[in-house]
């Protein structure tokens, strides 16, 4: 559905060029909720803006289902955005409009008769959870209502791609999940592809299929969220895995330090340690350990401490090498974090 071939985009600034997106190459499917996150600076906003040509990149290109979209003259991108629609952290409604009258606004700009208009607008506040909010001002609702209805804007227009450009920032968690399952609800409803950008990794792992690890302009990490989890492998996805350090405790003398990731339900049904103990005879130590639930599966990474004594490290790292669903590598104290 989304294509981005080596985007680049460049800002002038009083210090001179800042090269915000740097040779970023990204597909995103048809269907599937995607991810790209980073710390403040990383290029996500740009990166999003650039997608729907609010940012022109300097370099590249950008297909959204198949159609360049930097080569479009400015009357055919006003109706290709039309196919992509954006919900920002700010709501961004009309205040002196009432809901209704929001959600058909889009509707008027593409002069929709008002009476289809209406009945679009009240079948969409249906959809998000408001049928009863039709006539409130925005000012009336509180702030999960209010992006409910910025939602129920957005798809006004039957997109075939929704950005969400820090939706769910200036909302408290519980409001959050609730927007959060909404627009995975409405992901699998009415098959339509998006691009979550955020900070924050409990976003991506409550809902995304895939994402993006975005650091100073360049994507550093790529791939499924479950495996991004059990595995981070650079130091700015370990930064946004484990914002406190990954894992980490005392070695024990005669022993050899292993973190092992793991990543699927298939490893809690066959308990590694205690399969260690039982068919390897190895007396393994859980120095430190970190899980979560992503998607269901159970994701997270075990420090273990093997015992050296009669072979029984080699012994312990051959079985977890041919363990399922195991990622592993041996660590020194010093290389812990």
């Amino acid at each position: 559905m989304i294509e981005l071939r080596h985007l680049t985009k460049r800002f002038a600034t009083a210090n001179g060029t800042l090269e915000a997106l740097k040779d970023i190459s990204l597909t995103i499917h048809k269907g599937e909720i995607y991810g790209v996150i980073g710390m403040s600076g990383a290029g996500k906003s740009t990166l999003v803006r650039c997608i729907n040509m609010l940012e022109r990149p300097d370099e590249g290109e950008v297909l959204v289902d198949g159609q360049a979209m930097q080569t479009l003259n400015a009357r055919d991108l006003r109706a290709a955005r039309r196919g992509i629609a954006m919900i920002f952290q700010q709501f961004n409604l009309l205040m002196q409009r009432t809901c209704l009258q929001n959600v058909c606004f889009p509707l008027e700009l593409g002069d929709t008769p008002r009476a289809a208009a209406v009945a679009r607008a009240r079948e969409l506040l249906a959809l998000v959870g408001l049928p009863d909010k039709a006539d409130a001002y925005p000012a009336q609702l509180s702030g999960g209502q209010m992006q409910r209805v910025a939602i129920a804007r957005a798809l006004a227009t039957d997109p075939k791609v929704l950005l969400c450009d820090e939706a769910t920032s200036a909302l408290d968690p519980s409001t959050t999940l609730s927007i959060l399952n909404l627009i995975r609800d409405i992901n699998r409803k009415l098959g339509i592809t998006v691009v979550v950008i955020t900070h924050q990794m409990s976003v991506v792992e409550q809902i995304c299929d895939r994402v993006a690890i975005l650091d100073a302009g360049t994507v550093v990490e790529e791939g499924e969220v479950a495996a991004i989890f059990s595995n981070p492998r650079t130091e700015a996805a370990k930064r946004l895995v484990y914002p406190g350090g990954a894992p980490r405790g005392e070695l024990l003398a005669g022993h050899r330090c292993v973190r092992v990731a793991f990543g699927g339900t298939q490893t809690t049904d066959k308990p590694l340690v205690a399969s260690l103990a039982i068919e390897c005879g190895a007396l393994v130590s859980i120095l430190a350990a970190d899980t979560r639930i992503v998607n269901g599966q159970t994701l997270g990474s075990m420090l273990l401490a093997l015992p050296e004594e009669a072979g029984g490290a080699e012994k312990a790292l051959e079985y977890i090498k041919n363990y399922p669903g195991i990622t592993y590598e041996l660590v020194s104290e010093e290389a812990q974090v």
